[in-house]
């Protein structure tokens, strides 16, 4: 049987929208998503703020443009932009370079669309991203403003926004950074970060580090290197051939992100890891729609994947409450769209 992916990704971007996006705080010509739902009174109230998670809701919004055009959709997108300003208290940036990398990439492809003037957007996050660079631990931006930490999570989002921009000077020396200093040699894999001001390496291993490694390799047409990664992937983080979850909160955009870049691969690659990334993605897209349960507008989808959604109502706990993680599915629900 033919799965109609791009139905799918419909199907949850109308569920994802209908319970989470709303007005901030009560302001006509404003929306953007409440982080939780059923909601508590903060997300209510847009008090959760979640910069970055409402990056991805952009980003997702513009997959959803892309695969199929709407004026309504369009207009939603160009409202979508000035709430994040006006949530963010008048301005586009904050401490956190990995967050406004992200946010940078969904208002790149705003841009492409035409659906927002972004270019005061634009050029601010640029010129944070480029104050973040240092020699400090070998080169490489921080994480977060006055930290010490500098991490594949900033710089690989961070290298694909330079390379869109026309800066693939900077966007090589991120990438290559990211390969001197955090490739593990014996699995391929992309550890997190490392410490500046004492040298250690912080080897944890996540699915979203991945992600934007392949990304940073496929912008710079480095092949190989994302290749590798995808390789290391298979082998090392989707059990059963399914991406591994962890668990909501951030953790829920970590696969996600993931599948929008090995997505990517299955078209760019040129030798049979474009057919592995397929399979990681379509797969755990498979797994990902048939463990969802019904719930009030829509399928509510599980934060593993390779297990179904717990019945409702939710626990107070649950992670599936999570924004992050509805986002989440939904993207990967777009990303197999892009394959089909």
């Amino acid at each position: 049987m033919t799965v109609d992916w791009a139905d799918r990704a419909a199907t949850a971007e109308r569920a994802v929208c209908a319970r989470h996006l709303r007005r901030v705080w009560g302001r006509p010509g404003t929306v953007l998503g409440r982080s939780g739902w059923p909601p508590n009174l903060g997300q209510r109230l847009h008090w959760h703020w979640n910069y970055w998670w409402q990056a991805h809701l952009l980003d997702s919004l513009v997959d959803a443009q892309l695969r199929t055009p709407s004026i309504e959709r369009g207009k939603l997108i160009g409202r979508f932009v000035g709430s994040v300003r006006a949530r963010n208290f008048g301005h586009w940036l904050n401490d956190y370079y990995d967050d406004i990398a992200w946010l940078g990439l969904a208002l790149q492809r705003v841009r492409t669309l035409g659906l927002s003037d972004v270019d005061e957007a634009l050029t601010a996050i640029d010129g944070r991203l480029h104050e973040g660079w240092t020699a400090d631990a070998g080169g490489g931006i921080w994480w977060r403003r006055g930290d010490q930490v500098k991490n594949a999570p900033a710089n690989g989002p961070a290298a694909i926004f330079h390379s869109r921009q026309g800066d693939a000077a900077r966007a090589r020396e991120m990438t290559d950074w990211m390969s001197d200093v955090l490739l593990d040699p014996d699995s391929g894999l992309i550890w997190d970060g490392i410490m500046a001001d004492t040298g250690e390496v912080v080897k944890a291993v996540y699915t979203y580090s991945q992600g934007v490694y392949i990304g940073a390799c496929l912008e710079l047409s480095e092949p190989e290197d994302a290749a590798r990664t995808v390789r290391a992937v298979a082998g090392h983080l989707a059990p059963g051939g399914i991406l591994r979850g962890m668990n909501g909160g951030d953790g829920g955009l970590f696969a996600p992100i993931l599948a929008r870049y090995l997505a990517l691969a299955a078209t760019r690659l040129p030798g049979p890891e474009a057919a592995v990334a397929r399979a990681l993605v379509l797969d755990s897209a498979e797994a990902c729609w048939s463990g969802a349960v019904d719930a009030p507008e829509g399928p509510l989808f599980s934060s593993e994947w390779s297990k179904p959604a717990p019945a409702l109502p939710l626990a107070e706990a649950a992670p599936e409450r999570d924004l992050s993680v509805q986002t989440g599915s939904w993207m990967l629900l777009e990303a197999a769209a892009t394959l089909a």
